[in-house]
């Protein structure tokens, strides 16, 4: 699965390309926008693209860093371990997609492979962003054919 799990899922800009002006090139202006990872989401956040659902652990490569506070109407906790994908994390992702936005989930553990759920359960017209490491930004438009490759690489892990 590592393999499988660090191939990105959508488009990739590398990070030199990473610009407000590139993003707001690939995203509708009604968007509603889930960032996973403290990097992504502090990013946008200064791009004045508030996501509309973060999912951050308060960790950049395993070190502890503060977000700026955003404008956050909600804030959420889970337990997700590392390498995880629990049914707790789960389940609040699916609060927080129902919560007036925008909404920040903590996560106690790792954040990372909350994309997959996020993909699964968020709506159409969702673009989810999250970092590949060293690469740069991943963007996913969600829809039929991306809910269909989440859900066969969850089920995979099972």
């Amino acid at each position: 699965m590592r393999e499988a799990l660090k191939r990105p899922m959508g488009l990739l800009l590398q990070d030199s390309d990473v610009t407000r002006e590139n993003v707001l090139k690939t995203i509708k202006k009604e968007t509603f926008l889930i960032t996973v990872g403290d990097a992504t989401t502090e990013k946008m956040i200064k791009f004045g693209l508030g996501p509309s659902l973060q999912i951050v652990d308060s960790l950049e490569k395993r070190r502890k860093r503060e977000l700026p506070a955003g404008n956050v109407s909600t804030t959420l906790h889970c337990t997700n371990p590392a390498a995880q994908i629990t049914d707790e994390s789960i389940s609040i992702i699916k609060k927080a997609l129902d919560e007036k936005p925008p909404v920040r989930i903590l996560v106690d553990g790792e954040e990372d492979l909350l994309v997959l759920p996020a993909v699964l359960y968020a709506k159409d017209n969702s673009v989810i962003m999250y970092g590949q490491p060293n690469e740069g930004l991943v963007m996913i438009d969600v829809n039929d054919e991306t809910r269909k490759a989440a859900k066969k690489i969850m089920d995979s892990m099972v």
